[in-house]
């Protein structure tokens, strides 16, 4: 009820998606170190986004990295997402929350998370794109623009012309990710502002 009262008021908490790399965590690719010490790195060299993408580990142990990450993306003023675990997001106060097109559906996220949570959402299309605009989402993931081996259910590559496309189409704010190395980052970059994990 307070999330209505809240909604029908306008007021929320929400904070908007800021410029910059958009960091995420894979203890998978972090050659043996934790994801709370590559955070750690992360958070101290000044990057304003940090989302928890983990997929094998088990929740409690999720739930722990969580509060610790929740703590020190605090202490250094950065966005908290979590990547698919909306009970997590919840149970740590995290800023937002970011889902996949076989996720739960945006107005249902919505409804579970209420107003002050972010909620972004991968697309792969325009036609992705503009329905996760209308459902009212808080920024887009664009991509993967590249072959990308950090995710095992990854779609094809989309290019750097979905990428144009919402640039030029979208007013929302977006992250471009997918196979972004340092050999095609001034490609991604000239093609459009965002942020770039």
């Amino acid at each position: 009820m307070n999330h209505l009262i809240a909604e029908l008021n306008g007021i929320s908490k929400r904070r908007t998606l800021p410029a910059g790399i958009y960091a995420l965590t894979s203890e998978l690719h972090s050659q043996g170190r934790s994801n709370i010490e590559v955070a750690s790195e992360i958070l101290a060299s000044g990057v304003p986004i940090l989302q928890y993408r983990e997929k094998a580990k088990k929740v409690r142990i999720m739930y722990e990295e969580c509060l610790a990450l929740r703590a020190m993306t605090q202490q250094y003023g950065a966005l908290f997402i979590i990547n698919d675990h909306l009970d997590l997001a919840l149970a740590v106060g995290a800023d937002g929350v970011h889902i996949g097109q076989d996720d739960l559906p945006l107005s249902k996220v919505r409804e579970l998370v209420g107003p002050d949570l972010m909620i972004g959402v991968s697309t792969h299309s325009p036609a992705q794109a503009w329905a996760a605009v209308s459902g009212g989402a808080d920024y887009i993931g664009v991509g993967p623009l590249f072959a990308t081996n950090t995710k095992i259910d990854v779609c094809d590559p989309v290019g750097l012309d979905y990428l144009d496309y919402v640039v030029k189409n979208l007013e929302i704010p977006f992250v471009a990710i997918g196979g972004i190395k340092e050999h095609n980052l001034a490609e991604v970059i000239k093609t459009g502002p965002g942020q770039w994990p």
